[in-house]
């Protein structure tokens, strides 16, 4: 056996009027001219007569955390779409508008949309809450195809141009106790299509409609109130937007004794799974309540219900901030992740570490100790000494200075920029670490862009620092001269400074050479027999000037092992500062600086989120 509708019903039980005539509802296109006026009641209002209407106030919330979340979203947006593509921030963008929209409008007028199935009897509803049957009810389906809106004051015309309802198709209640309640001045109720119409373009309204209005009535019937479009498409996605749902059972009247209160049992408990019902402990919930629109039981308390929702003001605001916690769940993913996202000390330090590697600054500060070394042998050596070093120094086999220029392995010299590309790559991943997917991408985009060049301004830092192999791997600078002023050929520091006592071990040094000439000459000639024999006075003279020239030698060598140490840590230092300058500027400064618009957005982001009315 069929089941007769809600509707059906309503259809049947239709008014008839002395002259046997029924009136179907239509009120605007059945009206008689010629019936007197107060039979028929006065004339619905049509379109213009609405708009000639003085619109109220515009839309101004009081004080509260949602004009702050709106701005923290507009600046969130404006920041991020240098970063996020277009597709990512749309929903918060038309949060935005539709906000911006509302705000321009009326804040006296409440718009509560009426949405259900076919057959559901949220027609029959509708017109019970009118007091008038204002919408069609009947057997043919879809009984509704566009909006009907009812408004029980003035100056609703720019909120249902809004919705883009038809002139036409706005109404009054007609004069009686539901039109003159001062509980409902301000709701404007808005009947919709069938959400499971097989009339595509009908579901489009229903959602277009339902993403604008300020609050809405689900009806269910006995039947089809576990239906899954309802509740995976609509209440579960809107689960955020439960404080301005009503979810009502309507046709309890076809259920015998207790299957109403089962039923609306079984109602609350998917309506639980949906997030969506009222919970234990009194968070932020629909309202869920059973009725018979056709009988009229529940109907006045659901008018009283509405009644209070409308006078307390605060739907659209509500609306409004459910809509921004939407927007602020979807885009969770880009803003926050696991971990603590950023770039410490023990990364910097790591990366200057990897970059002072491969420019070589331990080896140049080596280099440049030995050069102190050299140069002090050679002012404060032996003569002989000195003679055997410039034997050296003409390139045959085996001198120290080509075993000096042997010391960097010519492998290193290949891998000095896989070195630095490699403490790029491990600096980009330890400051992308803990951000989300596509704030990750953007930190290590601005290290590798950066590190370009990178190579080449480090090998120009050890050609002026003369940190050996420097020449073979720089060549040339950027700016495409040679070697710079002042570093000798081959990549050489310039000498480096003399200590004060210098000069004394010099002095010291050419004496003992004296000595051991004028010794030597002294038995020369007693040999040669110019002088008179006496071999031990000049051979003590000769011996004191062999024994103290390398004694000179060694105590010069001992007096500057200090400083020629702490030249070459200087110079070692210096390099690795250059060369730690010329990555934090390439490198580190872009890195930081997409991290810090990362907290920044971030920062705003909390602000969207942490006034949150729902909860979510």
């Amino acid at each position: 056996m069929t089941a007769v509708t809600d509707e059906d019903q309503g259809n049947d039980s239709g008014t008839r009027k002395p002259d046997g005539r029924w009136d179907d509802g239509l009120i605007a296109r059945r009206a008689a001219a010629a019936e007197p006026r107060e039979a028929a009641g006065p004339a619905p209002r049509t379109a213009a007569e609405d708009d000639a209407d003085p619109q109220v106030e515009a839309y101004a919330p009081a004080d509260g955390p949602l004009p702050t979340r709106l701005d923290a979203l507009r600046e969130l947006v404006g920041l991020s779409r240098a970063r996020l593509d277009r597709d990512t921030l749309a929903e918060a963008g038309r949060v935005l508008d539709e906000a911006a929209a509302r705000q321009r409008l009326s804040s006296r007028h409440t718009v509560i949309a009426v949405a259900g199935a076919t057959g559901s009897g949220k027609s029959t509803l509708f017109n019970a809450l009118a007091g008038a049957p204002i919408s069609d009810t009947g057997l043919r389906r879809p009984t509704t195809s566009q909006p009907i809106a009812c408004s029980w004051t003035d100056g609703a015309a720019g909120l249902l141009d809004r919705l883009a309802v038809p002139g036409r198709l706005r109404r009054r209640p007609h004069p009686g106790p539901t039109a003159s309640d001062e509980t409902l001045q301000g709701l404007v109720l808005v009947d919709l299509p069938d959400h499971d119409s097989a009339a595509t373009e009908h579901r489009e309204q229903v959602d277009r409609v339902l993403a604008l209005v300020d609050a809405v009535i689900w009806v269910v019937d006995p039947e089809k109130y576990a239906d899954a479009a309802l509740h995976e498409r609509y209440l579960r996605p809107l689960a955020g937007h439960a404080e301005v749902t009503f979810v009502v059972l309507n046709q309890t009247d076809r259920l015998p004794g207790e299957a109403a209160d089962l039923v609306l049992d079984d109602l609350r408990r998917l309506l639980d799974e949906d997030g969506i019902a009222l919970g234990e402990h009194g968070e932020p919930g629909a309202t869920v309540m059973s009725l018979s629109a056709l009988t009229g039981d529940g109907v006045p308390e659901l008018r009283e219900l509405i009644g209070r929702f409308v006078q307390d003001r605060t739907a659209a605001t509500r609306r409004l901030s459910a809509d921004i916690d939407a927007a602020a769940a979807r885009l969770r993913p880009v803003y926050v992740a696991d971990g603590r996202p950023g770039l410490g000390e023990r990364a910097r330090d790591a990366f200057t570490d990897r970059l002072a590697e491969a420019v070589g600054a331990a080896a140049a500060g080596q280099a440049a100790e030995r050069e102190w070394r050299r140069n002090a042998s050679r002012a404060c050596g032996t003569p002989w000494l000195r003679l055997w070093r410039w034997y050296e120094n003409r390139g045959l086999p085996g001198s120290l200075d080509r075993m000096g220029q042997a010391l960097t392995p010519p492998e290193e010299e290949l891998t000095a920029r896989q070195r630095v590309e490699q403490a790029v790559r491990i600096v980009a991943d330890d400051a992308a670490d803990g951000l989300p997917g596509l704030w990750a991408q953007a930190v290590r985009e601005a290290a590798f862009t950066g590190a370009q060049g990178l190579p080449e301004a480090l090998d120009e830092l050890a050609v002026k620092a003369g940190a050996p192999g420097a020449a073979k791997r720089g060549g040339r600078t950027e700016a495409g001269q040679d070697t710079a002023a002042g570093a000798p050929p081959g990549g050489r520091p310039a000498k480096p400074p003399r200590p004060k006592w210098w000069p004394a071990a010099v002095l010291a040094q050419a004496s003992m050479t004296l000595l051991q000439i004028f010794g030597g000459l002294w038995l020369v000639g007693q040999i040669i027999g110019v002088l008179e024999p006496g071999l031990i006075v000049p051979a003590l003279i000769m011996l004191a000037g062999v024994v103290g020239g390398p004694l000179v030698e060694w105590a010069c060598a001992a007096a500057i092992r200090g400083p020629a140490r702490r030249y070459g840590q200087d110079a070692e230092r210096r390099l690795r500062e250059a060369a730690a300058g010329c990555g934090r500027a390439r490198v580190l400064d872009p890195v930081s600086a997409e991290l810090a618009r990362y907290r920044e957005v971030r920062e705003r982001y909390v602000t969207v989120t942490e006034f949150s009315t729902t909860g979510r």
